[in-house]
């Protein structure tokens, strides 16, 4: 089992609680910034064993009665159609998953802002297509000299050229669907425009990571710089904390660097800036419900691992530059770990390396390790997933799951109607197989039923995978990680 060292139900009352203290320090509203994932924050989950991925929304129902939640996205993420990896959709896309899960949950959205507003066609359209579903939606602008021309900034010409949000709760939620989408700046000109209005309203930052109470180079805040190793993100000292009060705390230099202009901006605003430090605005208690700190710690080493390989595959893709890749390296050096610390990388390239053909490891809940083979009939990776559900299973590896009638038919499909040279069967295909079989084998249905035990799984294999497979295994909740090689193109000519 993976060993739990997060404690989540004392995260959801200390965090709704600390919030609730927040807003009461202002008068009429606050701007709370969310960074990170709001729903779906995988990346909390594998490093802090215990945390919901769904833990921040489950925290913000807590306050449904009192927020309201603006969803900021960049007209440059739709032009470029940038793309959240973790889930594999763009941005425009996960905005309108994000109304949609947040209104089944009971919570308000009031609006989307398009950042940096330009009006060409992908932006136009994307406007009208919210429009159309009945969401309101506001644009701001790119203001020249920004951050740094403060006087530009705090003025008409500035913030006063944005549209003005109009918002009716005390709590108004900024979030996105990733980083740089304008969130703080979104929460600024708000705050620009209460005050010209004569309301009293506060901001103030929701950051998971860094955790401003956990040392610097903990393996929970180095897995954070490993996450964000495509925007250059480095956790630092807070200087200004360190001043103003003696403490040492965690924050991460774009926060640290943004501070004095920010502070300018409260004082252009406000005449005077409500905090002290950067850690002052944030009101995360992330750190004060870690219970189990080893078992943390662990599983950021691992995360930190995932990440490098993600890191190459993108490479090898040409969707991101070495120096991604040269930064997680540094950071596994700092955490003194290297690839082999993941125990099914050296399990799956050693099988590779005996029979010279692409291989795969899957580690169970229990910590034994299944591998797979090439077979001529199944694909590394469905192979892996067949002897690890035969293995929790208590099934004979040598029974055959599927019988040769069930795949003749799929071979036939894909090698004569749909023409690919590769009769392999994926993972979906196996699964698709299996479950037909599972109609009058009790082998294959006793099979089936242990897919949900695999969530949480890891599993590497020695060549990337198709969209396919990476897809079943995102699904099946299997960690996955490959090593950056393609499989030889005459077998993976249908990937």
């Amino acid at each position: 089992m993976i060993r739990q060292g997060f404690d989540n139900e004392k995260y959801l009352a200390m965090q709704s609680d600390h919030i609730r203290e927040r807003i009461s320090h202002f008068g009429d509203k606050l701007y709370l910034e969310f960074g990170g994932k709001l729903f779906d924050d995988y990346h909390a989950s594998r490093v802090l064993p215990g945390f919901e991925p769904d833990s921040k929304l489950r925290m913000l129902m807590q306050l449904a009665d009192q927020a309201e939640i603006v969803i900021a996205i960049s007209a440059e993420d739709i032009t470029k159609n940038k793309v959240r990896y973790d889930l594999g959709i763009t941005y425009d896309v996960d905005v309108l998953r994000l109304i949609r899960v947040f209104t089944d949950r009971g919570l308000t959205v009031g609006s989307v802002v398009i950042t940096h507003y330009v009006d060409i066609p992908a932006v136009v359209q994307f406007k009208h297509k919210l429009e159309k579903l009945g969401v309101k939606v506001y644009r701001h602008y790119a203001i020249e000299g920004y951050p740094g021309n403060v006087p530009l900034i705090v003025s008409d010409e500035g913030y006063g050229k944005n549209d003005y949000i109009e918002t009716s709760r005390p709590l108004v939620v900024v979030t996105a669907p990733g980083p740089g989408s304008g969130k703080m700046a979104t929460c600024l000109s708000q705050l620009y425009h209460e005050n010209k209005r004569g309301v009293k309203a506060g901001y103030a930052k929701f950051e998971t990571f860094p955790v401003w109470n956990l040392p610097l180079k903990h393996p929970v805040n180095l897995a954070y710089e490993a996450a964000t190793a495509d925007l250059n993100d480095v956790n630092m000292i807070d200087p200004f904390h360190l001043e103003a009060y003696g403490k040492t705390t965690v924050n991460y230099n774009r926060d640290v660097e943004i501070f004095p202009v920010l502070s300018a901006i409260f004082e252009g605003i406000f005449g005077e800036c409500p905090y002290k430090s950067p850690t002052d605005m944030g009101v995360n208690m992330a750190g004060f419900c870690i219970f189990d700190d080893e078992a943390c710690q662990e599983a950021s080493r691992q995360e930190i691992i995932r990440r490098y390989y993600q890191a190459l595959e993108k490479l090898v893709k040409d969707d991101a530059s070495e120096n991604e890749a040269y930064k997680i390296e540094l950071i596994m050096k700092q955490a003194r770990i290297t690839p082999e610390n993941r125990s099914v990388v050296p399990a799956a390239t050693k099988l590779a390396e005996e029979i010279q053909a692409p291989a795969a490891a899957l580690e169970l809940p229990d910590g034994r390790i299944v591998l797979g083979k090439t077979k001529k009939l199944l694909g590394a990776s469905a192979a892996v997933l067949l002897n690890a559900i035969k293995e929790l299973g208590g099934i004979d590896h040598e029974l055959d799951l599927i019988s040769p009638e069930a795949i003749a038919p799929i071979q036939e499909l894909k090698v004569r109607y749909l023409g690919s040279i590769n009769p392999r069967l994926h993972t979906d295909e196996v699964l698709i197989a299996l479950s037909a079989c599972a109609a009058h084998d009790e082998n294959a249905r006793i099979a089936l039923e242990q897919l949900p035990k695999l969530r949480g799984c890891q599993v590497h294999t020695t060549v990337l995978l198709s969209d396919v497979d990476k897809k079943i295994f995102k699904k099946l909740g299997i960690d996955l990680t490959c090593e950056p090689v393609h499989e030889d193109k005459k077998m993976n000519a249908d990937n």
